[in-house]
């Protein structure tokens, strides 16, 4: 048993030193991007933020967007319509310039600001370091052997020492030597934010190895049994993108529409249940439509199958939405452990091994 402890110490430590500064790193700006909407809603009034949010009807914003397409459609590669921060109608072209229009009016309100590019650039590192390509199987790698290894090790080690006497594994004494301090942050920290590092780690992974995550919750459709799905629309149904556009849907709201960017891509037109933030499940449905109007794919929460269903809430789980304001201020704090995690980590070996 003494040599499966050592042994596990070995690979705590190199694993902390290795995977723990890409955890530092996801972990701070996971925390910074939490309050995106907020921030990037205050510094952006003029162009994310309307006096008639709450009055605007699912009609007017249809009507609004499908002016836009149809003086514009030939430069469109993305049309986003309000969701999250944004109450206003963006429309990304295909040479890479992003407008934002008033919703009612169709009145031109701006270009992308600094503040926003900003927090698009920190998500791409939170998701891929900025590394083109074999970023995120970095990132998203280095959360599932986080998750798997790192943590559980140190849940190994805790649970050996402090098994019968939690309390002591929890608690840290202020006033002690620079090694036993650091030890003693390190060792509680760990413990208490086990269990949201956990969920953090294996929901970030997720968005890198989504395939492999919804074939594995498949295993729980057939304990559910198959059950025939009920669509609205079905799959072969022609449709002219403009009465889409037009027609409001009786129980979703249009989020963004994805144009065809060469001549074998489809629409793609994505709806979620609430356009703003809420707590609780997300409810979305995405429909994708090939040129000639012939819809390839439709799939929707309400007959979705259990496994696209669970699969649907990983990002709210991962930025702590599902749980609310509590939830997301919970992430928040959670970000940060793993640098302190990292820093205790290392300054404990040090003065452990400084004679």
């Amino acid at each position: 048993m003494k040599a499966f402890s050592n042994i596990v110490k070995k690979v705590h430590l190199f694993l902390g030193i290795t995977c723990g500064v890409l955890a530092s790193i996801s972990g701070l700006t996971g925390s910074m991007y939490v309050w995106q909407p907020e921030i990037t809603s205050a510094l952006n009034q003029r162009l994310l933020q309307t006096e008639s949010t709450n009055t605007l009807s699912e009609k007017t914003l249809l009507k609004t967007t499908s002016e836009l397409y149809r003086s514009q459609k030939d430069t469109i590669a993305k049309i986003l319509l309000p969701y999250r921060e944004q109450e206003t109608v963006s429309i990304l072209y295909k040479n890479g310039q992003t407008l934002y229009y008033h919703p009612e009016t169709g009145v031109p309100l701006g270009k992308k600001s600094a503040s926003i590019k900003f927090f698009e650039d920190l998500l791409k590192i939170h998701r891929t370091l900025g590394i083109p390509k074999i970023g995120k199987y970095i990132v998203g790698g280095s959360a599932i052997i986080f998750c798997l290894f790192l943590l559980t090790s140190g849940l190994f080690l805790w649970w050996k020492k402090y098994k019968s006497n939690f309390k002591k594994g929890v608690k840290i004494k202020w006033k002690r030597n620079k090694k036993r301090f650091n030890y003693d942050v390190h060792k509680s920290l760990g413990i208490i934010f086990f269990l949201p590092l956990v969920v953090m780690a294996l929901s970030g992974g997720y968005f890198t190895y989504h395939s492999y995550y919804k074939d594995g919750l498949k295993l729980m459709d057939s304990f559910m049994g198959n059950i025939e799905p009920k669509k609205e629309i079905l799959v072969d149904t022609k449709f002219n993108i403009l009465h889409l556009l037009k027609t409001p849907d009786n129980q979703y709201a249009l989020r963004a529409i994805y144009f065809p960017q060469d001549g074998n891509e489809e629409y793609r037109f994505r709806y979620i249940k609430n356009r703003f933030i809420k707590p609780g499940l997300r409810k979305t449905k995405e429909l994708k439509v090939n040129q000639n109007g012939k819809v390839n794919y439709v799939t929707s929460f309400d007959s979705d199958p259990i496994s696209e269903k669970i699969a649907a809430q990983f990002y709210l789980i991962h930025i702590g939405e599902m749980a609310g304001m509590l939830g997301r201020i919970f992430v928040f704090i959670s970000g940060f452990v793993p640098l302190i995690l990292f820093i205790t980590g290392l300054r404990f070996y040090y003065f452990r091994t400084v004679r």
